[in-house]
């Protein structure tokens, strides 16, 4: 039998806080429990091997939580299956000056929820930036992430991922390697480029939703911006999923393609099949750039049997679309390969 023993003081309440009721761990289990008052970074902290669970009972957790690569195989979950009674949650921006006078956090650096760990399970929660524009009109950098995830087979299930620009930010762990994430029943909300990155991400029964802007101009936002390396033939899959709106119909594109400056041979790639697009979509012009150099008519974006207000064909130019034939090899086995996930339950 293996038997751990937290010591008292981790965490702001201790072992009630931080902690195996009673505090330890025993039979195998390695489960940590956070309660309010005591801190999620601390339990990261505390975890010495693969295969440790932490559990987040309901509350408040308002601060950064970053899981390094030496931390794989680990499980951090909500108590229960509410994912909005446990909420990790924080405020910086890309243009947040850093408490050391060191310079601003940058998009990635803003996150609240950072991880580079292989095999990373996350469920039942919610992560969440609530920087805002309004409140910070001095900070020009208004990226201001909730997660920023590499790492390969990273799977999130049953989490609500909440910002405004650059809610989900999908990366990989190197510029060569083609790290896989699977989130199943998620829900995701933002404005801007709210799901973006390089990673081979498949979103499968999830939920994406687009905030109201109280601003004059058109498009408010888009939903994806896929930065996928041209030699990665699989990019951002989204099936069997909606996107809604709380903004003005035809406010929001479908998708712009991201190449980013350090990487300008990158080929966006995103799939959007068999999901119902809201009428916050532009059914007119669905796609947009974000850099003149590269025009979204020469990136991989497809649709594929898509469904709703959102996905009409008015300009069939405009609405790049799969045969049968085509479709088929874009399937979530087919992105993840030899990586099988499986939805989990409550223990």
């Amino acid at each position: 039998m293996r038997r751990r023993t937290l010591l008292a003081g981790i965490g702001a309440g201790g072992l009630g806080a931080l902690g195996a009721a009673p505090a330890a761990v025993a039979h195998d289990r390695r489960v940590l429990h956070v309660r309010p008052g005591g801190s999620v970074q601390a339990a990261v902290d505390a975890v010495d091997g693969p295969g440790w669970t932490i559990v987040v009972h309901p509350g408040t957790y308002r601060e950064v939580v970053h899981v390094p690569a030496d931390k794989a195989e680990l499980t951090v979950r909500g108590a229960g299956r509410d994912p909005r009674a446990a909420v990790i949650v924080y405020d910086n921006a890309n243009g947040t000056q850093r408490p050391d006078g060191s310079g601003t956090y940058g998009t990635a650096g803003s996150a609240t929820f950072t991880s580079a760990a292989a095999g990373l399970t996350v469920r039942d929660l919610t992560l969440a930036n609530d920087w805002l524009r309004a409140d910070h009109p001095e900070i020009t950098g208004t990226q201001a992430v909730a997660a920023y995830v590499t790492g390969d087979r990273t799977h999130f299930e049953n989490v609500r991922l909440l910002a405004h620009q650059d809610t989900l930010f999908v990366d990989t762990t190197a510029l060569d390697a083609f790290d896989r994430q699977y989130f199943h029943r998620c829900y995701v909300e933002g404005d801007v480029d709210f799901v973006f990155g390089r990673a081979t991400a498949v979103f499968e029964h999830c939920h994406f939703h687009t905030l109201r802007r109280d601003v004059s101009f058109t498009p408010k936002g888009m939903v994806f911006a896929p930065s996928t390396a041209r030699a990665n033939p699989h990019g951002i899959l989204a099936v069997r999923s909606r996107i809604t709106s709380g903004a003005e119909d035809g406010a929001y594109k479908l998708a712009r393609p991201w190449v980013p400056s350090y990487e300008t041979t990158a080929w966006p790639s995103l799939v959007v099949r068999e999901t119902w697009l809201g009428p916050g979509i532009d059914p007119v012009a669905p796609y947009t750039n974000m850099r003149d150099a590269y025009p979204w008519q020469s990136m991989r974006f497809r649709e594929y049997r898509n469904t709703g207000p959102g996905a009409v064909i008015t300009v069939p130019d405009n609405r790049p679309r799969f045969t049968d034939a085509e479709a088929a090899p874009h399937t979530p086995a087919a992105y993840l390969g030899d990586w099988h996930p499986r939805p989990v339950r409550t223990l």
